[in-house]
């Protein structure tokens, strides 16, 4: 307990899923997601078990309440839950490892910051691979307190840059309102 600060963790539950998904042993790797390859439907690779997938995002899912560093990686992952394959398997055991050296990482919410809002957002340009759609992330602070993170592919395919950026900063006035 320390004064003047809350906190949000998940250490416990972090070590519940390492050990339940039968990750809680071997190295640990330094990021969330790797930047290449990018993830597409990979029609032609080999199935994995639908169910132990869907297992293993939902335990993400629910761990991002308190980890915004991964919300992006799990949310890319969550997108192949209909057919997933040993590609995507790959990736979701990285972040897996990920956590598995970043156990305490977590939120703080220090007493006496001011109360200005301030929302930072960010889009890529057809980044999906399957549909061409954009990718639209975010974040919101309260003074210097964590108050809300996004990441999603948007619903309408952008003609440009500008427009997926646009996307995005509708959804980031939206969230703020």
């Amino acid at each position: 307990y320390i004064v003047d600060v809350a906190a949000s963790f998940q250490a416990k539950y972090t070590l519940e899923i390492l050990h339940k998904h039968g990750m809680d042993k071997g190295q640990s790797i330094g990021t969330p997601m790797a930047t290449k390859p990018k993830l597409d439907a990979d029609l032609s690779g080999n199935p994995v078990d639908q169910t132990d997938y869907r297992s293993k995002i939902g335990s993400l899912m629910y761990l991002t309440s308190s980890r915004p560093d991964i919300v992006q990686a799990v949310c890319f992952c969550a997108r192949y839950q209909s057919r997933p394959t040993e590609k995507h398997l790959k990736e979701v055991k990285r972040i897996f490892r990920y956590l598995r050296g970043t156990i305490n990482i977590g939120i703080w919410y220090p007493k006496g910051s001011s109360f200005e809002l301030t929302a930072f957002l960010d889009s890529n340009h057809a980044e999906c691979i399957d549909s061409r759609k954009s990718t639209s992330g975010g974040i919101q602070f309260l003074g210097d307190k964590f108050v809300s993170w996004m990441s999603k592919k948007q619903n309408y395919t952008a003609m440009s840059s500008t427009q997926a950026e646009y996307m995005a900063l509708s959804a980031s006035c939206a969230q703020v309102m």
